[in-house]
């Protein structure tokens, strides 16, 4: 019996023949999933998602299978139909985009080829495609340098791993005591967990008045600072407010005292991509390394990290020898080395949906989707400013980020007002209305306070598909105070 009439082909490799009948499966799974979910995030809260789940998909494991067919729309089925849907507008908490449909078909091609990124027999062509883009990738972020070079990681944790493992690994090689990292107060956890995993020396954290890193700060911490090699961790794109760290009076600061710059652009880096937005960043070029997500801003379907570095030598300290995967001979007849390509061994061809989505769009196609987002935060934040029950963080949005509260919030004492902010939140997220983030942002006269948090990455939601939004947050808000919530 052919493979395409074969009733059941579970066990079957994932051929041409047998996806073609699943993926039109998974499509339909897909489709009604989201139908019966009906909103951005399934409502019922925790335990009653918990329970919807598993009467779609137990057992796991049962004693017989019930085939491919079954078992592909069961478990797709309810991935859908309890997934927070980040192609919703209403699904703006974090820093998860919707995944281009062309970049969501190209990752399809990776699971089916399935190469491994850590030997050249493994993955001929893929090993030639992410040479390809690592190149085009470390050229947006150092225009005009003669060597750059970037490697394709799992994100900005993994990124900044690196680039501190990097650093490391410098200062040992001139003999140097461990290098001291200085990261500013609105850096991203990973900086400090990289340290603690490297065993560098906890990090020096820098004052960050408004959310951005103070220079003045950061030149009295290098003063302070013993003799020696350090690290200066710059943020582009911050998590709670997609704020840019002022990158060119860091750099100078840095340059001063002898200091090299890392900027963590998880967020912010493909602003680079637009030639109107990419002045945001000036002086990244001038740090050795830099982070930066395409699973971000960028539209591709998690991994899709990157780490650029000024000079392709800086990646010298990643190389290793596994006689089975490189060994000497074979590197010496020709086959290419691809160990030295990230800390991972088995690793998969994440560049595929990258390469895809480069060609697809091209530099000023990306950079549209960039500025489209960009301008529908502006155009929210102004929409937030005429709205009469609510308020948003003065200044102007970070990125694409946007903070605000309800103004009744404002009205309550003491933690009231905060209290009132969160109660809003979950209960749009117990119901499945919205999934809005939190941040919890000093405000103009100095307080804490919690805000809720809009993260615009949807390369097509207007500032107007947004309206019924802020009016779901202004009406939760009222009921909430009449029933004496908060107070």
């Amino acid at each position: 019996m052919s493979e395409v009439a074969r009733p059941d082909a579970v066990a079957d490799p994932a051929s041409p023949y047998a996806l073609r009948r699943l993926t039109s499966i998974a499509l339909d799974a897909l489709a009604d999933g989201a139908a019966a979910r009906g909103g951005p995030l399934p409502a019922g809260g925790p335990e009653k998602v918990a329970a919807r789940t598993r009467a779609l998909v137990a057992p796991v494991l049962p004693e017989e299978g019930v085939g491919a067919e079954d078992a592909l729309y069961d478990v797709a089925r309810a991935a859908a139909e309890g997934a927070a849907d980040p192609s919703d507008p209403h699904c703006v908490a974090h820093l998860h985009c919707p995944p281009l449909a062309v970049a969501a078909a190209a990752d399809l091609v990776a699971s089916a080829l399935n190469p491994s990124m850590d030997s050249w027999d493994q993955a001929p062509a893929a090993a030639v495609i992410e040479q390809e883009v690592t190149a085009a990738l470390a050229h947006l972020v150092y225009a005009g340098r003669p060597g750059p070079d970037a490697v394709i990681t799992s994100g900005g944790t993994e990124s900044n791993l690196v680039a501190l493992l990097l650093a490391r690994e410098r200062a040992r090689a001139v003999g140097a005591r461990p290098v001291q990292v200085l990261v500013g107060a609105n850096a991203h956890h990973s900086v400090r967990r990289a340290a603690w995993m490297l065993g560098l020396p906890t990090p020096v954290v820098i004052d960050c008045p408004g959310g951005r890193m103070s220079p003045a700060a950061l030149d009295r911490a290098l003063v302070d600072c013993e003799p020696g090699p350090a690290l200066v961790v710059a943020t582009a794109g911050t998590t709670d407010e997609g704020l840019i760290d002022p990158l060119p009076e860091i750099a100078d600061v840095a340059a001063f005292h002898g200091a090299e710059l890392h900027v963590d652009a998880a967020y912010g880096g493909p602003l680079l991509f637009s030639e109107r937005l990419a002045p945001r960043l000036a002086g990244i070029e001038r740090a050795v390394s830099v982070t930066y997500d395409l699973h971000k801003l960028g539209w591709q379907p998690v991994a899709a990290g990157v780490l650029a570095v000024a000079e392709a030598a800086a990646l010298e300290p990643l190389s290793l020898t596994a006689d089975y995967l490189n060994a000497d001979d074979d590197t010496e007849a020709g086959l290419p080395d691809l160990l030295g390509r990230s800390i991972r061994t088995s690793r998969r061809p994440d560049v595929l949906k990258i390469a895809t989505t480069l060609r697809a769009l091209g530099r000023r196609g990306l950079g549209r989707t960039v500025e489209h987002c960009a301008d529908t935060a502006a155009e929210f934040a102004r929409a937030v400013d005429e709205h009469p029950a609510l308020r948003r963080r003065s200044g102007d949005p970070g990125i694409s980020t946007v903070l605000f509260r309800p103004v009744a919030a404002d009205a309550l004492p003491g933690e009231a007002g905060d209290e009132l902010v969160a109660a809003v939140r979950r209960e749009l997220l117990a119901e499945g209305l919205a999934v809005l983030g939190r941040a919890a942002v000093a405000d103009d006269d100095g307080t804490q306070r919690l805000w809720l948090k809009v993260t615009l990455l949807h390369p097509r939601t207007t500032a107007t598909d947004l309206a019924g939004l802020l009016k779901l947050v202004a009406e939760r808000a009222e009921s909430l105070v009449t029933a004496g919530a908060g107070s």
